[in-house]
């Protein structure tokens, strides 16, 4: 259905995170990781050539920034099979309905999934399923915002920006079979 001309429209109003202060590479099993920060904290966390990775970030290289550097801390535990609760500041950026969507990603346990329905229904949009799967799939935060945690509504694992493989794998990491 048309807008009528006399309706105004309603756009998104998107959020870019501050201005990039840092950036790092990461080395992890599953690839390498490109992580970004702000003067607020993390505002990237990307497995290189991924889906909606940005190019050209306009900031230093700075492993010791101490966004990265607590990232790059509790990726190492995370790795290595421990809890990690990924509690660091971040600056994600993106719209108010994203921003819901991945704080709302942030409380899926490790050892634990959802799906994009049960998702909406948590933020209370149950009939915006299609938009919280956008939203998960621009999550600028890989692992510490865990889409990854997100299956099909019959249980079969779906895109994922970093590729089914590593969702697969990042899965087992948190002891889900899949």
């Amino acid at each position: 259905m048309k807008t009528p001309p006399d309706t105004p429209r309603r756009r998104a109003h998107r959020v870019a995170p501050a201005r990039w202060t840092a950036q790092a590479r990461i080395d992890t099993p599953l690839g390498p990781i490109r992580v970004a920060a702000t003067a607020r904290g993390l505002g990237g966390l990307w497995f290189v050539g991924q889906r909606h990775e940005p190019t050209g970030i306009d900031a230093p290289d700075d492993p010791s920034h101490p966004a990265i550097e607590q990232a790059r801390e509790l990726l190492a535990a995370y790795w290595r099979g421990e809890p990690v609760a990924f509690t660091l500041p971040i600056d994600a950026g993106g719209t108010a309905f994203q921003r819901q969507v991945w704080a709302a990603l942030r409380l899926v346990p490790r050892g634990a999934t959802t799906s994009y329905g049960a998702l909406a229904a948590a933020i209370g949009r149950p009939r915006a399923v299609r938009a919280v799967g956008a939203a998960v799939g621009r999550n600028p935060l890989s692992i510490v915002v865990p889409c990854h945690r997100v299956i099909g509504a019959a249980g079969a694992l779906t895109g994922y920006a970093g590729g089914l493989e590593r969702k697969r794998a990042l899965l087992a990491i948190e002891g889900v079979a899949r």
